[in-house]
């Protein structure tokens, strides 16, 4: 047996328990091997409903490795699952789809359904962006919201496919509103939404963060001298009870700079400001080399400086199919009573 088999039964003994509640709460999207804890850095296995994706981030996978670990998954699992590999060592990955290793069935890269916290999702093995439709690491928070969203305004920002979105619409808010600049990743929201159709409809803002976050905030636009800035919708001024700040890790555009580890704090304030009385603010950073203890005292000076002291706060970690042997994983979320 080989070292990479070895690991992942290990990893898949160490979640049986873990499976057995998933599934009795209605949720078939988790995560198998996360590699670079569980003893092959750079590789990881999700299971995504009747999809298994397997994805490798340094080197690729031996054609007989890949196959011996989806038929170690089945037979842990007892199911058959439809395999489907995305190598995404490569410099053009993100084009290049030609599937030299092993080319999927057509019926795992067609529209799937997966299922979390009892609610649809919209599952494609492939689409226009690299990542899945559906970021795992994020679970715990998304069942937070469900739990207590109940009568809440809710604000999603960087919604990517909406999942804290639908969450929230499925915990009973009076609104939801998810806001991101990508349209595909906003029509994947709407697709979401109409697999859940007992739920009351969600609202869709396509911007930038920065003029949005900031009309919302009543802070002004500022542009740089000499440059006309883009069009963007107009929004007026208002608070939400319940906003999600969870934004990638770099990103520039014409309106300003996302900069999870030099300039957290612009990302941040605008979102305090947008959070009512009372609220609560849920925000994250997935960088690993940014610790939780500094990002949290940063985190809380930010709000003082913004004329708004965080009453209590809490840290969510992650799920246990995202173990971290340091206690410091690399997605980090606090919730932030005011």
């Amino acid at each position: 047996m080989s070292a990479l088999i070895q690991a992942l039964r290990a990893a898949l003994d160490y979640r049986q328990p873990l499976l057995a509640e998933l599934h009795a709460q209605g949720t078939d999207c988790y995560r198998l091997f996360h590699g670079s804890q569980e003893g092959a850095g750079g590789l990881t296995i999700d299971r995504y409903g009747p999809q298994l994706m397997v994805q490798s981030f340094h080197s690729s996978l031996a054609r007989e490795d890949l196959l011996a670990l989806h038929a170690a998954v089945e037979h842990a699992l007892q199911l058959s699952l439809l395999l489907v590999y995305n190598d995404r060592s490569q410099g053009n990955s993100r084009i290049d789809r030609q599937d030299p290793i092993y080319r999927a069935e057509e019926a795992a890269l067609a529209d799937l359904v997966g299922h979390e916290w009892g609610l649809n999702y919209r599952v494609r093995g492939r689409h226009a962006g690299q990542d899945p439709l559906l970021f795992l690491d994020l679970r715990s928070a998304r069942g937070w919201v469900k739990r207590h969203s109940q009568g809440k305004s809710v604000l999603n920002l960087f919604a990517y496919t909406c999942g804290v979105g639908l969450s929230a619409a499925a915990g009973g808010a009076s609104e939801v509103c998810n806001l991101d600049f990508a349209e595909g990743n906003l029509a994947v929201g709407a697709e979401n939404g109409a697999l859940n159709p007992q739920l009351e409809p969600m609202q869709f803002i396509q911007s930038d963060y920065f003029p949005a976050i900031r009309q919302l905030a009543g802070l002004p636009i500022t542009q740089r001298r000499g440059q006309k800035l883009p069009a963007y919708p107009r929004l007026q001024q208002r608070q939400y009870d319940l906003v999600l700040l969870d934004p990638p890790a770099w990103a520039k555009s014409a309106f300003g700079t996302v900069d999870l580890l030099r300039d957290y704090q612009s990302l941040l304030k605008p979102a305090i400001l947008t959070t009512a009385e009372n609220g609560v603010l849920i925000c994250c950073n997935n960088l690993a080399k940014v610790s939780l203890e500094d990002w949290r005292e940063q985190v809380l000076r930010c709000a003082d400086k913004a004329g708004r002291p965080v009453r209590e706060w809490q840290v969510l970690p992650p799920a246990a199919d995202f173990p971290s042997r340091d206690g410091q994983p690399p997605l980090k979320t606090l919730i932030l009573n005011f």
